[in-house]
């Protein structure tokens, strides 16, 4: 089995040769060309390896770790008679497994809820190889780099760091691009937003190098709109916008383009993007944090309605065919008994055949007003409120003596029968939550209709007296029973002072 094993590994290995090397190629042709056009105060080379480790699956990283070696193989040996041999294999050989070290521990953050851990990352390579190299350079070269330790090293830092702040997000974008949704990148603020980062990127370049307060000016203003993209999505908007902004800043730098380059005032401004950028990264992975746990909580809150409004429609076709047997049951009984009435009528026995059909006549209709209690059928045919009043139930409220004739308006018809149905479980119940609790007249008030693209019915149940409000345990009883109704349809219940009021939304 272990050999068998061995023999697959090793397949796969010949499989990936030919990706792997066409990747050291690309890598090696990438940190070239960033090399050309990088400053000491933005090192691209350090974010396109960044980005390399987060976009490539771990196998691929030996190919990429032969195709930095292969880069600096053709960028330092020319410099190893002026810097010595040991500076050119030391310095080469640590920089890249020192970020891979930092990106594999991190790596599993890929898929964390929050996109903080990308600071962590850019941070630590950038401080390890930046602060790294120039110690190598003290303790190796001939004679050390001009400048102080400190002031250099931190220019290291500082143009690695924002490097990496400027390619490494874009990496992650790409690898993380099926969880972007496209299309709320369509609006028209994210259009705004980005014609005015465009704009003003523009204008810092075309602007005279003389206009060096100018070109300031524009270059802090561009981060207006890259906050509008954070605000409008989160970490995403940041990750596109943070390093359209590097690009503009380092094209409008007026320097010679060589990776010794330096220029004072753009570095100044360098370093307000560099906290600019790390607090926006930072306050757009909060954002999608929360909007992901928001959509998370909405998408929970409509399952939940949906299994509600199931389980009710359920319990109502369960009723409802129940209802439907009894009927049957009962419409048998009526023929029995109407037999039985003709056969003694015919056998002369008029006065006990009146007696026997005056009492099943009362009570074949008391059988079926509360069969129609159990389930509402008449509702299928002429909605809620005539069905709250010609219905077992209106006939069972009159008999209390404590309803008032009810307010109804609107047509519930429009509404759908399930809404319906849950309407006049909760009104039932509601008024029998009153009538048990609470003294004095009753009166219902419904009303139903239409608001924008918004369907639904407010249903009150409250006493007559309107200085008399409800007690709290009666209060907090028609919260507990009535809220699981209404939240099925988007709705709440709400007890104030003397009355219970609930609404339902289609």
């Amino acid at each position: 089995m272990s050999d068998s094993r061995l023999v697959r590994g090793f397949q796969a290995r010949l499989l990936e040769l030919p990706e792997g090397l066409l990747v050291a190629v690309l890598y090696a042709s990438a940190c070239w060309a960033s090399r050309q056009v990088s400053l000491e105060q933005l090192f691209l080379p350090a974010g396109i390896r960044v980005a390399a480790l987060l976009v490539c699956r771990p196998s691929m990283w030996p190919y990429l770790l032969l195709g930095e070696y292969a880069y600096f193989a053709h960028l330092r040996i020319p410099l190893m008679d002026k810097y010595g041999l040991d500076w050119v294999v030391i310095s080469s050989a640590y920089q890249f497994p020192a970020a891979a070290i930092v990106v594999h521990v991190h790596r599993r953050s890929i898929a964390s809820k929050t996109d903080t851990w990308l600071l962590i990352v850019a941070f630590a390579v950038a401080t390890l190889v930046g602060v790294g190299n120039l110690a190598l350079a003290h303790a190796l070269w001939p004679s050390p780099p001009a400048g102080g330790f400190a002031t250099v090293a931190s220019r290291n830092v500082i143009g690695q760091y924002m490097a990496i702040l400027s390619i490494s997000p874009l990496a992650l974008l790409w690898v993380r691009r099926e969880e972007i949704d496209w299309k709320s990148w369509r609006g028209l603020p994210t259009a705004y937003a980005a014609i005015s980062l465009l704009t003003l990127g523009a204008l810092s370049v075309v602007l005279p190098k003389e206009s060096t307060t100018e070109r300031a000016i524009i270059q802090l203003l561009m981060a207006m709109p890259v906050i509008a993209l954070t605000c409008l999505h989160g970490w995403w908007g940041a990750a596109i916008g943070m390093p359209i902004m590097s690009i503009f800043v380092r094209i409008s730098t007026p320097v010679t383009g060589l990776p010794e380059s330096f220029d004072l005032d753009s570095f100044r401004i360098q370093l307000l993007i560099a906290v600019a950028g790390t607090a926006l990264l930072a306050l757009g992975s909060r954002i999608t944090h929360h909007y992901r746990q928001h959509v998370v909580q909405a998408r929970a809150k409509r399952e939940a309605i949906l299994n509600a409004r199931s389980s009710h429609c359920t319990s109502e076709r369960e009723l409802r065919n129940r209802v439907v047997s009894l009927r049957s049951i009962g419409d048998k009984l009526d023929v029995a008994l109407s037999e039985t009435v003709d056969w003694m009528r015919a056998k002369g026995h008029h006065e006990v055949a009146n007696s026997l059909l005056s009492v099943a006549t009362v009570h074949s209709r008391q059988f079926r007003e509360q069969a129609n209690m159990v389930y509402p059928t008449t509702m299928e045919h002429v909605g809620l409120y005539l069905a709250l009043q010609v219905g077992g139930i209106g006939d069972a409220w009159e008999q209390t003596d404590r309803m008032a004739q009810p307010f109804l308006v609107g047509d519930p018809c429009r509404l759908s029968l399930d809404l319906q149905l849950t309407a006049y479980r909760a009104l039932t119940e509601a008024v029998s939550l009153l009538l048990e609790n609470e003294p004095g007249q009753l009166k219902i008030r419904a009303r139903c209709g239409q608001v924008g693209a918004t369907r639904g019915m407010v249903v009150t149940v409250g006493t007559l007296d309107s200085r008399r409000c409800l007690s709290q345990s009666t209060a907090t009883m028609a919260i507990g029973r009535l809220s699981g109704r209404t939240q099925a349809y988007g709705g709440t219940v709400q007890c104030r002072r003397n009355r219970i009021r609930m609404f339902f939304r289609e």
